[in-house]
């Protein structure tokens, strides 16, 4: 019996190509694990009104974590116009299946490395090495959105100012999600010897939801007095990390703020094909890319699998794997620094394989 049981998600698009070049490194390590396929993607939507079927879900409970790679989403009118005639009219609603699993597996903390490596003809600077703690489960992202406005909103002070036209998407903060997420942040900062801790927020407009969050925020650093904390405004801090992103080495934020920013962190060390990520809840977790599908690409092994191979060095760090971890992100490293082997997006000719295949070489 092996070791590890992992959920093998590959999902569509480029997300089949990727996670096959993840394999490629993972199998190189030698990691005693048992990868287990699981359905996940648009046919799905398309064929049984859910892009994340249940049976998705109960694998992923018998499993120790997961590897996710990529799948196309498209706006409501798509998804209906592409639902199966059969199905069609039966009350099916197309749910993001990351956000989905995210909240049924309670993978409250989005990990998001941001790390410039040396070599890297993209890096926006040279040096860069922070990391995004997001909360992954509340704010914009619960779901509870209407099309317009439900009569009893307007027994609520304020909403009379709105018509009843009018789409509405809720955003709610806990104190208790808000603490764990800051508490995160800070048991990073400590394990890593990282000095500074900065919260994200819009406390100065939506002074309700993000005044619970600074609330958590500042009790949690209380505890921590050996570690810096400031905070700042999000439209400030895409300026100021942009002028100097050296001044930053741990962020904490809600869930749309995180979203953003981490892209945006994403794009200073080469974009999208470097940005790795890790869904992480208490006992289970989920590891991908943060690029999309590309549906364009499906197939033709051109895009960058950096990122999917990083978000598999993550996924060897949270099982425990510290050394194989390490000597994944020295391979990937070092074929960076080389630059013999790049994919189109860093200047290169070479394939996704050809990558993953020049990165299980160093290993």
């Amino acid at each position: 019996m092996s070791k590890y049981k992992i959920a093998w998600l590959p999902g569509d698009g480029v997300g089949q190509d990727v996670m096959e070049a993840a394999k490629i490194v993972l199998d190189r390590i030698d990691l005693d694990a048992e990868y287990i396929h699981g359905d996940i993607g648009w046919e799905f939507w398309c064929h049984e009104g859910e892009a994340l079927p249940q049976r998705t879900l109960d694998l992923m409970k018998e499993t120790d974590c997961a590897m996710f790679g990529a799948i196309t989403s498209k706006g409501r009118d798509v998804a209906d116009l592409e639902l199966d005639p059969e199905l069609k009219g039966k009350g099916y609603v197309y749910r993001s299946p990351i956000v989905r699993m995210r909240q049924v597996l309670d993978l409250y903390i989005c990990l998001r490395p941001t790390k410039a490596y040396a070599g890297n003809p993209l890096n926006y600077k040279d040096g860069i090495d922070l990391v995004i703690f997001r909360e992954n489960t509340e704010g914009m992202y619960i779901g509870v959105e209407y099309a317009s406005v439900p009569e009893e909103f307007y027994a609520v002070n304020g909403m009379d100012k709105i018509p009843r036209h009018a789409a509405i998407s809720l955003r709610a903060i806990t104190p208790e999600g808000s603490e764990r997420i800051v508490r995160a942040a800070f048991e990073h900062a400590v394990e890593h010897g990282r000095k500074r801790v900065t919260a994200v927020h819009k406390g100065n407009v939506l002074r309700q939801t993000d005044g619970v969050f600074m609330e958590a925020a500042r009790k949690v650093a209380a505890e921590y007095p050996g570690i810096q904390f400031d905070n700042a405004n999000i439209d400030a801090m895409g300026m100021w990390l942009l002028k100097n992103p050296f001044n930053y080495e741990v962020i904490v934020t809600t869930n749309l703020f995180g979203d953003i920013i981490s892209d945006l962190c994403a794009q200073m060390v080469g974009g999208l094909g470097f940005g790795c990520s890790g869904n992480i809840g208490a006992n289970y977790a989920v590891f991908e890319p943060t690029h999309g599908s590309a549906p364009k690409y499906a197939g033709q092994y051109k895009v960058n699998p950096i990122a999917t191979i990083l978000a598999a060095k993550m996924m060897l760090d949270w099982l425990g794997e510290k050394d194989k971890a390490a000597q994944v992100e020295g391979a990937v490293a070092a074929v960076i620094a080389e630059g013999k082997v790049r994919t189109y997006d860093m200047g290169g000719s070479a394939g996704t394989l050809d990558v993953a295949r020049a990165i299980a070489g160093k290993l």
